[in-house]
């Protein structure tokens, strides 16, 4: 777990609600639901990633003296009394929370995670809970993708030096792990999560050498075990000839390709290692890859074992957001719950503590799913259908349940969960280029308690 005091991890407004909610005496508990809106494009489901640091953060959460000084001193708090910053002196969170776990696949509209907690406490959480499940449900989407197009063959998360930020890129690599990559280039990702880690070399090294064979063999004498040659810092295929003459009685792990036309060159290289007999010699390519570049590269022959995605899946680059949102569905006064529901125009929401219900046919595939309110019955299903609720219950009165995984250094099990999921989606859901939408719905139930609630306002107004 990275330590960090995070108690202005927040933004400016979530501060300024709590102050407010503070001084007209508002500490009764509220509910919110964290959910994606609608899917960017070329998505057709997403991967859930980032419930691990939220736990931590909840856990973690608190105000240090010098952040409440700060506070204090800020002009926009000036009216506010000193209750409140002795309030934030022992501020921890104490809800409740719900979520699916990680490596999930999931839909627009449907809740994430579900929060329950005193008002000022769910609401300051907001911005950091957006912030890490946006993130890393982005970058394991993305991955998900990758390592589809793949068709079997390893995917490297290569991105850090293009993320925004180095925090960025750990937390990419994190989710493109659970996304299905078979690891990183971040050694602290490494270090930190237990993820596998990779490395060749970078052209500079070679470029030092007066000679790219001295290099080489000056990289191969370290690294005989595990050295993967870049070969193409000034030509190709002559480089890998003269590794095949120098080498021939011993293996090269594997060589690099970088640049230049990757299925043409990787068509020649494996013709001429195979050729020296060195048939174990791995071919591995990089070059602003993505998912649509390596099913282009796997339809036309290319001859590559595994492929290291830097720029396209540490951004997302295609769609390098989400539109997840955080919205109060209800408060609880003298035990029951008030529902609390949004009119906007395009942005309405439903009320209540709400589950999803995942419906499976006999075959073992996804069919539908339902998000009803959390004390419903469990969904009428067709028959050969079952159904199991997504939404887990992690954390109560601020206390870590479950975590998703055996440990914070082995995402193996969410890395396998993802993998798994995909078998079970609808096969026209995993196509690159897809209009197939899977089906979410909403129980009668909720649909009931919103249109009463809905009228009631309208009556209002």
């Amino acid at each position: 777990m990275i330590e960090r005091a995070y108690g202005l991890t927040t933004d400016l407004y979530e501060l300024t609600m709590a102050a407010a909610y503070f001084e007209n005496g508002l500490h009764q508990p509220a509910l919110f639901d964290l959910f994606i809106r609608r899917l960017p494009k070329h998505r057709s489901y997403l991967i859930t990633a980032g419930l691990d640091q939220i736990l931590d953060y909840l856990s973690e959460l608190r105000f240090t003296p010098d952040q409440i000084d700060y506070l204090r001193k800020h002009p926009v708090f000036k009216r506010v009394s000193d209750a409140f910053f002795d309030y934030l002196t022992g501020f921890r969170f104490t809800g409740d929370i719900w979520a699916m776990p990680e490596g999930t696949a999931a839909f627009g509209m449907e809740p994430l995670l579900r929060v329950k907690g005193p008002i000022i406490e769910a609401q300051v959480v907001e911005t950091f809970l957006l912030s890490t499940l946006n993130f890393q449900t982005m970058i394991a989407s993305k991955a998900a993708r990758v390592v589809r197009a793949a068709q079997g063959r390893s995917v490297i998360e290569f991105g850090t030096r293009r993320a925004h930020g180095t925090e960025a890129g750990l937390f990419a690599a994190r989710a493109a792990f659970i996304g299905g990559c078979i690891g990183t280039s971040n050694v602290e990702a490494g270090h930190l999560f237990g993820i596998p880690t990779f490395g060749t070399l970078a052209h500079s090294f070679v470029m030092s050498f007066d000679n790219e064979d001295d290099a080489f063999r000056a990289f191969i004498n370290v690294f005989p075990d595990n050295a993967t040659v870049l070969v193409d810092t000034y030509d190709t295929i002559a480089a890998v000839k003269r590794l095949t003459e120098q080498y021939k009685d011993s293996a090269i792990p594997a060589v690099r390709l970088d640049s230049g036309d990757l299925c043409e060159l990787s068509k020649q290289v494996r013709q001429i290692l195979d050729g020296a007999g060195m048939t174990q010699t791995k071919i591995f390519a990089s070059s602003d890859l993505n998912e649509f570049r390596i099913a282009d590269l796997i339809s036309r022959g290319a001859q590559i074992d595994s492929f290291g995605v830097g720029t396209e899946l540490a951004t997302s680059y295609d769609a390098p957001a989400l539109s997840g949102v955080y919205k109060l569905s209800g408060i609880e006064e003298h035990g029951q719950i008030k529902m609390r529901i949004k009119l906007s125009k395009d942005k309405a929401t439903y009320p209540g503590p709400k589950q999803v219900w995942r419906l499976t046919d006999s075959t073992g595939k996804y069919v539908r799913d339902i998000v009803s309110l959390a004390d419903e019955d469990e969904p009428r299903s067709e028959p050969g259908e079952t159904a199991a609720p997504l939404l887990k219950p992690v954390m109560s009165c601020g206390e870590i349940l479950e975590r998703t995984n055996a440990g914070i250094a082995d995402l193996n099990p969410l890395r396998d969960r993802t993998l798994q999921e995909l078998e079970h989606l609808p096969a026209d859901l995993l196509l690159l280029e897809t209009e197939a939408r899977y089906p979410v719905s909403f129980s009668d139930g909720l649909k009931e308690t919103r249109d009463k609630i809905e009228s009631q306002l309208t009556h209002l107004q």
